[in-house]
């Protein structure tokens, strides 16, 4: 290795950043506005995530490695509950960063549950608050955060919309600041460790989510069967499977 190789790989900086908190407070939205690209399935549903994804961002001489999880819930009575909390928690372990999303409008039991759990991360933890752009006075947002301040001790709050992409640019600063030196772990123009197949079958659940109502949506899951690419078309042929 040349010396001007040895040298630009020690000034690379990469790392794992886990995403948590409740259902349905914005995770997944703020990860595909980061990307720029829709890898995390959303809906109005509870734990419409259900699989740990990552999403994987080259910039320069970073490389941010996001982690999606499912919200944890407190609420443990089904079986798939119970698995997504496990899977939440467990991606807080070995990252190098949290980033604890909430929702500007109210503090829920969920919120507590999250909050337990970071306690016992050992990394710097980032506030996220989320959906600031629907305070029609802006001057809501410092007494909001002295009040989540008072509950643990973040490295770092950033007030954002994950929807409309607001502060997009300074969380990203922020998060760029708790990277450590590391080589890449993935070839600059991967955005995710999941396959094509694995991402139909997601955008087919996705749908399922926001048609249905009730338990259906819960108790389903979705196969694809065949997976054809052309060079303009691309066939899907998914199997949906649907408890009695």
């Amino acid at each position: 290795m040349s010396n001007d190789e040895s040298k630009d790989m020690s000034t690379q900086r990469c790392g794992f950043v886990a995403i948590v908190g409740r259902p349905n407070v914005g995770k997944s939205t703020l990860l595909n506005h980061i990307l720029g690209q829709k890898i995390s399935i959303t809906s109005r549903k509870p734990q419409t995530t259900r699989h740990q994804v990552l999403g994987i961002k080259t910039e320069g001489a970073n490389q941010f490695i996001y982690v999606d999880t499912p919200g944890l819930h407190v609420k443990e009575e089904r079986a798939l509950n119970r698995y997504m909390n496990r899977a939440a928690s467990s991606a807080m372990k070995d990252v190098d960063l949290v980033l604890f999303v909430v929702d500007r409008d109210r503090w829920t039991d969920d919120d507590e549950l999250v909050l337990r759990n970071i306690k016992n991360a050992r990394c710097p933890v980032v506030l996220v608050i989320n959906k600031v752009d629907r305070l029609d006075d802006k001057g809501q947002i410092l007494p909001l955060i002295e009040t989540l301040q008072a509950k643990h001790s973040f490295d770092h709050v950033v007030p954002i919309s994950a929807l409309r992409g607001h502060n997009r640019e300074e969380l990203e600063a922020v998060i760029a600041r708790f990277l450590p030196e590391n080589a890449h772990m993935y070839p600059e123009d991967q955005i995710t460790d999941r396959s094509e197949r694995f991402l139909a079958a997601e955008l087919v659940r996705e749908k399922i989510m926001r048609q249905l109502g009730e338990e259906i949506p819960y108790s389903m899951t979705v196969e694809i069967e065949e997976f054809k690419a052309s060079p303009r078309l691309l066939e899907i042929s998914a199997l949906i499977l649907v408890e009695r």
